[in-house]
């Protein structure tokens, strides 16, 4: 085999088949590592936004020094005594927290499993968890991971190490291959999946929540709102274009469950309500992140994770 030939048959194994993340593509996400290192704008709804040396928010416990008060600063390091005397806010300033924990949980539940274009929303979902990972061993951070199937959870405690990280992408690309064969969701199941979440994250650690939230019901969004409160909190929801732009006019056959249905996209009143319903479901997290202080990223299917880190 010449070079040609052998970077071709290498690059189409990257690739995948878009319908679960192989390990070669989760082990590929690798190169993108300084990509997500110079982002300089993540879109934050947070109250601790601001500037961080790394790629992940991170809150030390060594003062650095004391200064103004800026917008975006994290209010519960203002300091109150220095506020008094100078009669105008100053906040302290914190090294930041070196071998921090990261948890990523991760969604490959049913409805997880939809894609027009690239690839699925697991797929998509599974490679930007492997992208955390690798992040996570450039900064020499410690890496966990809750997987979630729909029915079970698989929870990776969090280490350090390359041996450690391969692990966990062996594993994700193991379960988003059999969750095509038996995709199963249960709302009981995801509210104990974020439990095991929250008992096995620490206080302050940075976790990040993947998913298209579509099997989120009011207690699932009540545990992540106690989740907020003790965790750097990220909601990357993962979405596929179709979701987010109605098909062109015309009559589409879907079916689902044994049962066929006939949709006709030509009517104006269904055009309105199908943009209007996605356009509330990224409100509803948007607002989300408002009131309890979290992060809101948003990654489409159809995009490479250049692209997406872009948006």
């Amino acid at each position: 085999m010449n070079i040609r030939s052998w970077f071709f048959n290498k690059h189409k194994a990257e690739e995948g088949n878009g319908l679960y993340a192989t390990i070669e593509e989760l082990m590929a996400m690798r190169r993108y590592v300084i990509y997500a290192q110079g982002l300089k704008k993540t879109k934050t709804y947070s109250r601790q936004a601001g500037d961080i040396k790394s790629a992940f928010k991170g809150r030390g416990m060594e003062l650095e020094e004391i200064r103004s008060y800026d917008f975006g600063d994290d209010v519960r390091d203002i300091n109150w005594r220095v506020t008094a005397r100078k009669d105008a806010p100053y906040t302290n300033v914190y090294n930041e927290e070196k071998d921090r924990e990261i948890y990523v949980w991760l969604d490959l539940s049913a409805p997880m499993l939809f894609g027009t274009q690239k690839e699925l929303k697991s797929v998509t979902a599974a490679k930007l968890t492997a992208l955390l990972g690798w992040l996570c061993l450039e900064n020499k951070d410690r890496f966990g991971c809750v997987i979630f199937d729909g029915n079970e959870s698989l929870l990776f405690k969090p280490k350090s190490g390359r041996s450690a990280l391969l692990a966990v992408l062996k594993k994700i690309s193991q379960i988003g291959k059999k969750v095509l064969e038996t995709p199963k969701s249960f709302e009981s199941e995801l509210l104990k999946s974020l439990k095991l979440l929250e008992q096995n994250a620490k206080n302050r650690a940075t976790t990040f929540v993947l998913s298209d939230f579509n099997g989120f019901k009011d207690d699932a969004w009540k545990q992540l709102a106690v989740f907020a409160k003790k965790s750097n909190l990220y909601l990357m929801n993962i979405y596929d274009v179709l979701e987010e732009k109605a098909p062109r006019s015309g009559e589409y056959l879907a079916e689902y469950d044994g049962k066929r249905l006939i949709v006709d996209s030509s009517a104006k009143i269904y055009r309105h309500d199908y943009l209007a319903y996605f356009a509330k479901k990224k409100e509803e997290i948007r607002n989300f992140c408002k009131r309890f202080g979290c992060k809101e990223m948003s990654f489409r299917t159809d995009l490479g994770i250049v692209d997406n880190l872009k948006i």
